[in-house]
């Protein structure tokens, strides 16, 4: 008589991506999902909202929560993102804390292991996995020297990491290994969400995420911070589709730009309006594969006056 083995237990849960501004989270979550799902920029403080982003597998769901980085706040937005950090640790499974190769263990990582020691220990207490991001970036005895830097890290708050896994998004060195130690530590479960979807931010958020990540690139350290995206509608124009011909509808979108200074909104706008040209060219090509339709996107500038320490105009840009 054969024995019968029985299925492997599913598992199912929230992982969330922790570290200072930079550090690769982004990069990682999108090389994790196997799709674009969080905006990437070579400026630090990027992610302003919590991506989440699905890795879909036969015994396993992987919910990836992307944060903005923790950092010592000097605004009230800085704050607030802060706070939504925070928030968000302690509602997930496991914490994929990244501390990227090519830098040194400093006192942003400090800062930010002293945060996580708590939600170390207790009850319920959340397994933190540290994460070596941009591994490519260094030979194989700066890799091991930092990889004990990391190690010792937790032993100064007297805390010992669930795991310690070096990483590159860039080629996909380990970047699978991360992921079965990330779904080791998750509880057995359903799927959580249907299977094919990636992501459950709106379309709205994702629209403008694509559009500030184009109007990052290539501009002064300044303005990262200083930009804000609001998306004022998506609305299909009438009699665009045709079925027949297999055309695609036609969608309208329209999105706000927020500086605080003229001096800001000339550097997005560009020479006779070229660099904002250029903008709304290569957000379109994202944002029509986003929504698998024809995309004309109406960009405006507009400069709303230290908008970072302004609760009523925090509020109003979605913070």
């Amino acid at each position: 008589m054969t024995e019968t083995v029985p299925p492997a237990e599913h598992r199912s849960g929230f992982a969330c991506l922790v570290g200072r501004p930079n550090a690769g989270k982004s990069t990682l979550t999108n090389a994790l999902v196997g799709e674009k799902v969080a905006i990437m920029s070579a400026r630090p403080q990027t992610t302003r909202h919590t991506i989440r982003g699905i890795v879909h597998r036969p015994d396993a769901q992987l919910v990836l929560v992307d944060t903005p980085g923790l950092h010592r706040p000097r605004t009230l937005l800085g704050q607030r993102l802060n706070d939504l950090v925070r928030e968000t640790l302690g509602e997930v499974d496991v914490i994929a804390f990244c501390l990227p190769a090519d830098q040194k263990v400093g006192p942003g990582d400090r800062f930010i292991a002293n945060q996580l020691a708590p939600l170390m220990t207790g009850r319920r207490a959340v397994p933190v996995v540290a994460v070596v991001t941009k591994a490519d970036l260094v030979d194989r005895g700066r890799l091991a020297e930092h990889l004990l830097a990391v190690d010792a890290l937790a032993r100064e708050a007297d805390r010992e990491w669930a795991d310690i896994v070096p990483v590159s998004a860039k080629d996909g060195f380990q970047v699978s290994t991360l992921e079965d130690v990330l779904v080791s530590h998750l509880p057995a479960g359903p799927e959580l969400y249907p299977g094919g979807e990636l992501t459950d931010e709106p379309e709205q958020v994702m629209v403008a995420e694509l559009v500030r990540e184009a109007a990052l690139e290539g501009v002064r350290d300044e303005l990262p911070h200083s930009l804000a995206v609001v998306v004022e509608e998506i609305i299909e124009r009438e009699g665009s589709a045709d079925p027949d011909k297999g055309r695609p509808p036609l969608l309208d979108v329209r999105v706000n730009l927020y500086v605080e200074r003229d001096s800001q909104k000339a550097i997005v706008i560009g020479r006779g309006g070229s660099r904002l040209r250029e903008v709304g060219t290569n957000a379109r090509q994202g944002i029509e594969r986003l929504l698998g339709a024809r995309v004309y996107l109406d960009l405006h500038v507009k400069v709303a006056r230290d908008w970072q320490r302004d609760p009523k105009q925090l509020r109003k840009l979605g913070f």
